[in-house]
């Protein structure tokens, strides 16, 4: 199944270099490109893309704001922020603007098409550096501790429901779904769903089977 992509950089020098790595790989097609958040946001309205690779720090409309907009307004099209900036501040608004994953220009190449795969299903996919720096900062302001939210976000996981249907459970968006999801990945020190939900049983957070 071909996975639809679309490519916002304000660098037309390293937004081809993405695109041409894209295009080496069979699945995956890049259906646009975009110099701007804004421009990004109506790509996105446009071509209705399974995945935004999306760039932060842009003229005009920046990478989170361009990120909240599409998650809020398109709830089927995942975003992937693709950075060269992995400070506390950036990474946190990207996922609190509902960004799938956050990953670093310097990622190598079959790190970075595994991430766009695992993006468009609506999959993790974090950089370690910027795992660590996400663990780092929610472990100094929580501890290791899930809140309330997080568990119920966890158990709805635990049944099998998808991002969709616990918001539609527990009346939050699906992009809150997920960012409750990745600060629960960092507590737990995990990276994907099936492994928290493991560790949170493994831990007597959630009940066993």
């Amino acid at each position: 199944m071909t996975v639809r992509v679309v490519v916002a950089d304000d660098h037309p020098v390293v937004r081809s270099g993405i695109v041409a790595l894209l295009h080496l790989e069979p699945d995956l097609e890049v259906v646009g490109e975009a110099g701007d958040g804004e421009r990004a946001v109506a790509l996105a309205h446009e071509l209705q893309p399974d995945l935004v690779l999306m760039d932060l720090r842009m003229p005009g409309t920046d990478g989170a704001t361009a990120t909240a907009r599409i998650v809020g307004e398109l709830p089927g099209v995942h975003v992937l922020v693709l950075t060269t900036y992995e400070t506390d501040t950036d990474i946190l608004r990207a996922v609190e603007a509902g960004a799938t994953g956050y990953l670093l220009k310097d990622t190598p190449r079959d790190q970075l098409v595994a991430g766009v795969r695992a993006a468009a299903r609506g999959e993790s996919a974090l950089s370690p550096s910027v795992a660590r720096r996400l663990v780092q900062q929610v472990r100094g302001d929580h501890g290791e501790r899930l809140t309330p939210r997080e568990r119920e976000v966890l158990a709805g996981v635990a049944r099998g429901l998808s991002n969709a249907g616990v918001g539609r459970e527990l009346f939050i968006t699906e992009a809150t779904v997920k960012t409750h999801l990745l600060r629960a990945f960092a507590k737990l020190g995990v990276d994907d769903r099936t492994r928290a939900v493991t560790v949170a049983i493994e831990r007597g957070i959630l009940p066993g089977a």
